[in-house]
């Protein structure tokens, strides 16, 4: 055997099988994410963004970022994506991509699409793309961690107006 060669098993192929369908998903999450980036109205950022949504079945719905004269009316590729699915009876996902035109590093969700994500669910992934496809891996509770949610709503308050 040669440095830098190594012995291939049985198993470690299967491993290493498995791990590449379990990677396919991704990889075509991201590419669907790139591509609905590709219709991103943006005429004064000329910041482009898409983002494709998994639900649990696998149905995937995608969105880009939306602009507006008005510049607080507009809406993220990631809100524009889960709203879809929100619209169409869907409320747990599995995973959501996120692309943009950033050569150097991958592309982070802003504030307000971290809590709109966090609303259904802190345990979910979110994949932060480059355009060569690479990307990292991150749950809601990692990019918004001690976050406000549903639940915080239900615990028990003290009455109105008292200290």
């Amino acid at each position: 055997m040669k440095i830098g060669e190594c012995c291939v098993t049985e198993a470690a192929t299967e491993a290493s099988r498995l791990h590449s369908e379990a990677d396919d998903w991704i990889k075509s999450l991201i590419l669907k994410s790139q591509k609905a980036k590709e219709f991103a109205y943006c005429p004064y950022s000329k910041f482009r963004v898409g983002a494709a949504l998994m639900a649990h079945d696998g149905t995937v719905f995608t969105g880009c970022n939306v602009e507006n004269a008005c510049y607080n009316l507009g809406v993220c590729a990631e809100r524009t994506a889960i709203t879809k699915a929100v619209s169409e009876g869907y409320r747990n996902f599995k995973a959501i991509a996120i692309a943009s035109d950033l050569d150097e590093q991958s592309i982070s969700p802003c504030g307000g699409c971290r809590q709109f994500m966090r609303e259904f669910g802190e345990q979910w992934s979110v994949l932060l793309s480059k355009p060569d496809g690479s990307y990292i891996e991150m749950t809601v509770d990692e990019l918004l961690p001690v976050s406000f949610g549903p639940d915080d709503l239900k615990k028990k308050r003290t009455p109105n107006g008292s200290t």
